[in-house]
């Protein structure tokens, strides 16, 4: 993520200033930064958060607080509006210091669509802000990582899988693809992502999966576009990879927390 622009934000009367951007399907912001911290929601539709290799996808039930100067992607992986809060930080008690998941009920999502009224007076908007930082409520959901390989070799074999994670090719058939043995492409997936190629494969997926779970798509149609045979192979598979279930990891409920080895998109609001 080089060359990321920064997104300077006007003052506000208080510590928070709201802004609402409509997305449509597949549109993102080039990689870019706030001086401010951001607390990123929408109200409909499903967006995506890519930092790095970390990315998280975010229905209307949770947001992600990004701290400032975090380089970042925002979009829509389908027709959503984007609601961003901006925090000054010395104005701000909150200083968590890397991007957190956070749950949105119907209070705060109330409380978000107050803040961005622009005849609210000053008494009125710092005492709403002061509930808004009350009610941020950080999930124990982790991102799911897909590290981006270097090697050209490996990046081929990457591309595929991202543009179509239900490729069911083995390893030794990418492999003669590229033109190298099964034993190189299996070192070189290693030392590129630091994952061997069933684990990456199994983040492409899963973390393909993740919005259309989100859209409210059955179990059964995104096991299967994802590239498992059955929707019990793919629950086995996410419960695996990241310690629970791909309804309670959206919902944001409390689960056991996967061993870090196991855990875990276009491009500036």
């Amino acid at each position: 993520m080089t060359d990321a622009v920064v997104g300077d934000v006007p003052a506000g009367a208080g510590a928070i200033v709201v802004g609402t951007f409509p997305l449509v399907s597949g549109q993102w912001f080039v990689p870019h930064s706030h001086p401010q911290h951001q607390l990123a929601w929408t109200r409909r539709g499903v967006l995506g958060v890519a930092v790095d290799d970390a990315y998280w996808v975010l229905p209307p039930t949770r947001a992600l607080w990004l701290p400032a100067g975090v380089v970042h992607r925002t979009g829509a992986t389908r027709d959503a509006v984007l609601c961003s809060l901006y925090f000054e930080p010395d104005r701000c008690h909150q200083d968590w210091p890397e991007p957190t998941p956070v749950g949105v009920d119907g209070l705060l999502a109330h409380l978000i669509t107050y803040l961005s009224r622009e005849d609210l007076p000053q008494d009125a908007r710092l005492r709403a802000e002061a509930v808004v930082l009350d009610l941020l409520r950080p999930l124990p959901a982790t991102p799911i990582d897909v590290p981006s390989p270097g090697d050209d070799r490996v990046r081929a074999v990457a591309d595929a899988l991202l543009a179509d994670p239900a490729d069911s090719r083995s390893l030794e058939a990418h492999a003669r693809a590229v033109g190298v043995s099964r034993r190189t492409l299996t070192r070189l997936f290693v030392h590129d992502t630091g994952m061997n190629f069933d684990r990456w494969r199994t983040h492409v997926r899963l973390r393909a999966s993740l919005p259309l779970l989100a859209e409210g798509q059955p179990v059964s149609r995104v096991a299967h576009t994802v590239g498992y045979a059955t929707p019990s192979a793919f629950l086995a598979a996410f419960r695996r990879t990241v310690g629970t279930s791909p309804g309670r990891y959206l919902n944001g409920e409390a689960s056991s927390a996967p061993s870090r080895g196991n855990a875990g998109v276009p491009a500036g609001v």
